[in-house]
């Protein structure tokens, strides 16, 4: 029990009833799912995956209307913040793996390398890399 972490935030992707694979996560990101709960149609009900080390749950939309996917609304409240070693090479694949780009991995004077993709179901991913680490946290 001493092994937890103290605190982790844990995305919740809502997906649309009916989803029958989350393949993408895996194959752009390599993603590796530890957890997965069918409906009796064999859609996905809960899935829980792991992106080097980051846990992230996938379920599916809450029939009191209180939980959507990006579709059912087309837009999104939350944009999923991916900070990888190399935004270039995991948008690369991300793009190979269905997803759309948004705005291309550029520069910023803020220390960061960050580009925007949209994935299959709708979510946004922000994958971004620290180019530059500021001077107060080297120590």
């Amino acid at each position: 029990m001493n092994d937890l972490p103290k605190a982790a935030f844990v995305p919740q992707l809502a997906i649309p009833h009916g989803t029958r694979s989350l393949e993408f996560y895996k194959n752009a990101f390599g993603a590796i799912e530890t957890k997965h709960l069918t409906d009796e149609d064999g859609s996905i009900h809960v899935s829980e995956m792991f992106i080097d080390g980051a846990m992230v749950h996938f379920h599916e939309e809450s029939f009191d209307g209180s939980r959507f996917s990006p579709e059912k609304y087309k837009g999104v409240t939350t944009t999923i913040g991916l900070m990888v070693a190399d935004a270039d090479a995991v948008m690369a694949r991300a793009v190979a793996a269905g997803a759309k780009v948004i705005s291309p991995a550029t520069s910023y004077d803020y220390g960061y390398r960050q580009g925007l993709i949209v994935d299959p179901l709708g979510h946004y991913w922000l994958i971004e890399m620290i180019i530059e680490i500021p001077s107060e946290i080297i120590k």
